[in-house]
């Protein structure tokens, strides 16, 4: 087939314990899905209907050590510490009970926010893609296939930034567990394998600067660090 311009490279993220790549097709996030999150920005706990957004799929900076850029138009970067989720498999109205069966693998990442934008946004009732969506947004760890390491439950989940603890919780206190926002995501869209997702951040977000480092780790499965620039 002839393209009429030269066809992008597919963002992709390295696999755990191989020479393979995990190639991405979307990103989905979901936010206010830890509860004292929620009451730190303000907003009511919703226990009922999950909220989600997107990222453009090259928004990804992938390895266990990464270098993420100061994004412009801000002055108020925000970190938000996740467990990813990476599809194998897709398809709509997906049963929970059989949701996991999609699920390939698992890493910790950043859900970066122009907090100041994002305000902007939320006070004029605008969509939230420049606060979300803009240029290396969601840097990511390996994903480890959940073949060797299962299906996180009850790990820690935790955010260091230059050697203090900014953010930590067990994955219990997810309001949406995975098999949940898989089963409420495939009724919106037709999911599809590579897919990913971010399943939310907890309490303690705050403002990074140029310089500093971070590590991100999701117990014992995945580590993320990197440094601002």
């Amino acid at each position: 087939m002839n393209y009429a311009i030269p066809v992008p490279a597919a963002p992709a993220i390295p696999v755990a314990g191989s020479d393979t790549l995990f190639p991405v097709h979307r990103i989905f996030c979901i936010g206010r899905n830890y509860a004292d999150h929620a009451k730190e920005m303000g907003a009511a706990v919703d226990r009922q209907q999950p909220m989600f957004f997107m990222k453009p799929a090259d928004a990804i900076v992938a390895g266990d050590e990464v270098e993420v850029r100061y994004p412009s138009a801000t002055q108020d970067l925000h970190h938000e510490v996740e467990m990813v989720v990476a599809l194998s498999k897709g398809g709509a109205d997906i049963p929970r009970e059989r949701a996991l069966d999609h699920v390939f693998g698992y890493g910790v990442g950043l859900d970066l926010t122009r907090r100041d934008l994002q305000a902007v946004a939320k006070a004029k009732s605008h969509p939230w893609d420049a606060a979300k969506g803009f240029d290396q947004s969601a840097p990511v760890s390996a994903i480890h296939p959940a073949s060797v390491v299962g299906h996180p439950k009850d790990l820690r989940l935790s955010l260091h930034v230059n050697d203090a603890l900014r953010q930590e919780t067990r994955l219990d206190d997810m309001i949406f567990p995975v098999d949940a926002i898989i089963h409420e995501l495939s009724k919106l869209w037709t999911l599809a394998p590579g897919d990913l997702i971010y399943s939310g951040t907890p309490a303690g977000v705050a403002a990074l600067v140029r310089g500093d480092r971070f590590i991100a780790r999701l117990g014992d499965i995945a580590v993320l660090q990197g440094r601002i620039f």
